[in-house]
């Protein structure tokens, strides 16, 4: 097992000499100042679970989308979700502009749906059956589903986080379509 930790201030930050035995405290076990653990951070992501939407918005009358995994419910009172949009994204910048967005929460065997929503392109609409609802563009056969006004947003590394009041919600049962180890599938039941 490999553990990286990084050094408070990020890579190439000095890393203060810690004290005679000091070295295996748990703070200091495996500290780094500048190793670069990228693709071991991206590894570790890839083990988690996520869920897979694809978040819209109208821009005038083109919807744009695009498939994110780095979703999840905020708030209940009020009803809050976020989203985390790349800072370089079109959509975003549709976001900012209209300071509205729905999020379509994918179901089992919409992985294609899921595929075509992560290339880049105007054209991801094409085929797809959609219609508006709370003026955002909702994605048809979607079993989930909140629209919302942008409450703030924060920046995030490489992306920004999109706080949004719900101001819509509905839901259809079906298993959901979650991303895993870089494949999907979806949730099942332990068996006891």
């Amino acid at each position: 097992m490999i553990t990286v930790v990084a050094a408070p201030g990020g890579p190439g930050a000095a890393t203060p000499h810690p004290a005679d035995g000091e070295m295996n405290s748990p703070m200091t076990r495996g500290l780094t100042a500048t190793h670069d653990f990228t693709d071991l951070f991206r590894d570790v992501m890839a083990g988690v679970c996520t869920p897979v939407t694809v978040v819209t918005a109208l821009d005038g009358d083109r919807p744009h989308g695009t498939t994110v995994s780095a979703f999840a419910s905020l708030s209940l009172h009020p009803p809050m979700v976020l989203v985390a949009l790349d800072r370089g994204s079109d959509l975003l910048s549709v976001v900012r502009v209209r300071g509205r967005f729905g999020v379509n929460i994918l179901g089992h065997g919409q992985h294609d749906l899921a595929l075509r929503f992560a290339r880049k392109g105007l054209d991801k609409f094409d085929g797809v059956d959609w219609s508006l609802s709370s003026g955002a563009p909702r994605i048809t056969g979607a079993p989930g589903w909140v629209a919302c006004t942008v409450a703030d947003l924060v920046d995030g590394g490489d992306h920004v986080v999109v706080l949004g009041h719900v101001v819509e919600a509905d839901r259809a049962d079906s298993p959901p379509l979650t991303y895993h180890r870089r494949t999907f599938g979806t949730h099942s039941a332990e068996q006891e």
